[in-house]
């Protein structure tokens, strides 16, 4: 008998205002076909190791929690050659990305609705490149700490699955972010490259910086690598 599967809390917003007409449409039309399968736990309650054939063999990096989409799209039309695996729970983000998608036409990544650690769990060990944190849900209040990506039980997730050298980057406009990053990240395994007021060459500013820059809050950027 197979084991029961792990129940764990999910605290992101799935949901957020009404969605457009257009968008409605997206999600109808193109989700299903963006979507990597064999991820979620319905799909797979074995959790088997996912189908990455669509990718042909090319190199892989994952961003976790895309929002709007921005970012990841830019990435995947800038490495045509590179495999894009993009996480987001939240239906307005999705479909806003959807739209993008089909505007630059890319066909280099896939999308999985839903929570990032199932992912964690079925893509095989040491696969990723690279890995983006771009703007995560800061949860503010010092008892949601616990629930931010940067603690062991998401982090020891993301490590498993990338390669020694592999590089991970994390934008945030919250110091206490910085704080905890520089706290936990170490432990998962990642050694820091860099860390600043610069970003990174090939940085697409997303929707969550810039209304950081109109409030007067403060970008960092860090540059981790995966220990190994």
């Amino acid at each position: 008998m197979d084991a029961p599967v792990e129940r764990r809390n999910f605290y992101g917003r799935i949901r957020g205002k009404t969605l457009r007409t257009s968008q409605k449409t997206y999600l109808a039309e193109d989700l299903d076909a963006l979507t990597l399968q064999g991820v979620s736990r319905d799909e797979n309650p074995e959790r088997r190791t996912v189908d990455l054939s669509h990718f042909a063999g090319n190199p892989l990096w994952l961003e976790v929690g895309f929002g709007g989409g921005e970012h990841l799209v830019h990435m995947a039309a800038r490495y045509p050659d590179i495999g894009l695996i993009g996480c987001e729970p939240f239906v307005n983000g999705i479909a806003m990305l959807l739209g993008k998608i089909r505007a630059e036409a890319v066909t280099n990544l896939k999308i999985h609705p839903g929570d990032v650690r199932d992912l964690f769990e079925v893509l095989p060990a040491g696969i990723l490149q690279k890995a983006f944190l771009n703007y995560p849900d800061p949860w503010p209040k010092s008892r949601h700490h616990r629930r931010r990506f940067v603690t062991q039980g998401y982090l020891t997730g993301l490590a498993r699955i990338m390669a020694p050298g592999a590089e991970f980057r994390i934008a945030t406009d919250i110091p206490d972010y910085v704080r905890q990053a520089l706290d936990e990240v170490p432990q998962a395994g990642f050694d820091l490259v860099a860390q600043g007021g610069t970003p990174w060459g090939d940085w697409l500013p997303t929707r969550y910086e810039q209304k950081a820059l109109r409030e007067g809050r403060v970008p960092h950027y860090l540059t981790w690598r995966r220990a190994g």
